[in-house]
């Protein structure tokens, strides 16, 4: 569980230097450029993931129940975490109708994929995992609502591909990914 924490506390820890310092973020880019910046903040970003990765599977093998969860809360987790895919999908196409009404559309679709894995899961490991994302998106998406509208300029056809995207890499993740690299079959 050690790794798990650490490995989160890294990765959501740079990832909210934004949120909780974003004077002093400016003034490191200042220092020391935006290119190792973002070679810093890419590498504790890995080593945060690879730790929370490992950490979260070592947990799963001496699970913590922590609640019993009805059967209809598994079911209900697939169509959330479609809608998050296309989200997510949404803010990697760009200037869409999607990212144009709601702003920050993958802390939206990251904030869905989390609530929907703690339905579906009940142990401390998913607690931590999936509640600290949830958390983690919280935080971040009010931050990123004070710091203003941001413009998207829609293009014709962008949704439409952010939708098509999404629904494909969820039904790729859902049917075969999410059991070939998590070992956990949603279907």
């Amino acid at each position: 569980m050690t790794a798990l924490v650490l490995g989160l506390l890294l990765f959501l820890g740079v990832h909210s230097v934004r949120i909780v310092a974003p004077a002093w973020r400016e003034a490191q880019i200042t220092r020391i450029g935006r290119p190792a910046w973002r070679g810093v903040y890419s590498l504790v970003s890995l080593a945060g993931f690879v730790l929370l990765v490992w950490g979260y599977g070592q947990a799963r093998q001496q699970p913590v129940v922590l609640w019993a969860t009805p059967t209809g809360l598994r079911h209900l987790a697939a169509p959330l975490v479609l809608v998050a895919f296309i989200l997510i999908a949404a803010s990697q196409v760009g200037s869409n109708v999607i990212q144009a009404r709601l702003q920050h559309p993958m802390l939206l679709g990251t904030k869905l994929w989390a609530f929907a894995h703690l339905l579906a899961n009940n142990t401390l490991a998913d607690l931590l995992l999936f509640g600290g994302f949830l958390l983690w998106a919280v935080l971040a998406f009010r931050s990123a609502r004070r710091r203003g509208p941001v413009a998207v300029d829609v293009k014709p056809g962008r949704t439409a591909i952010a939708v098509v995207a999404g629904v494909a890499l969820w039904a790729l993740f859902a049917f075969w990914a999410h059991g070939a690299w998590i070992g956990v079959r949603p279907f």
